[in-house]
């Protein structure tokens, strides 16, 4: 077995770590440092605008938990599904696996981190646009959601399109 180091597990551990350490670096970054909630929005292009939104809930701020006893089943919830996800990538023989998995779990680490210390997740990442073009019309985002949905484009690119690893001959 290779050394820790050189593991897939290694690899998810360390986009694990790197998600969510640079979730939370740029979060504190725009609240504390930057100033987002007077500046905003900013103008970033016609279609992505810098603000600050709290969101309450999850994806797309479905099921908003303002209260203590929602926000703990929301943080158990994901504790749960992280649980999860680390046994996968705990399992995992592939890198890209546990690259990708190791993102989801970053991800989620850094909005569960905002949920237990600030009640909400901070989001600033505007995606708008005037167009009728479904979910993605008005979309605030922010970093822990980038690494999430990097790490699901790696898991689909992997299934969908990425060649099967090679075999072994039996001797």
């Amino acid at each position: 077995m290779p050394p820790f180091s050189s593991s897939p597990r290694a690899l998810g551990l360390l986009a694990a770590l790197a998600a969510a350490a640079l979730d939370q670096a740029h979060k504190f970054w725009m609240l504390n440092v930057f100033g987002i909630e007077a500046r905003q929005p900013i103008a970033l292009a016609p279609f992505l605008d810098l603000v600050l939104s709290w969101n309450y809930g999850i994806s797309y701020s479905l099921f908003p938990a303002h209260e203590g006893m929602g926000r703990a089943l929301l943080l158990a919830g994901q504790a749960v599904i992280v649980a999860g996800l680390f046994w996968w990538m705990w399992r995992a023989t592939n890198r890209l696996t546990t690259l990708a998995v190791g993102l989801v779990i970053g991800g989620a680490l850094g909005n569960a981190a905002d949920r237990l210390a600030r009640g909400a997740v901070a989001d600033f990442f505007y995606l708008h646009t005037t167009l009728p073009v479904g979910p993605l019309a008005n979309y605030v985002f922010n970093v822990a959601d980038v690494a999430i949905t990097a790490g699901v484009a790696l898991l689909l690119f992997e299934s969908l399109l990425a060649p099967p690893p090679a075999r072994e001959e039996a001797a």
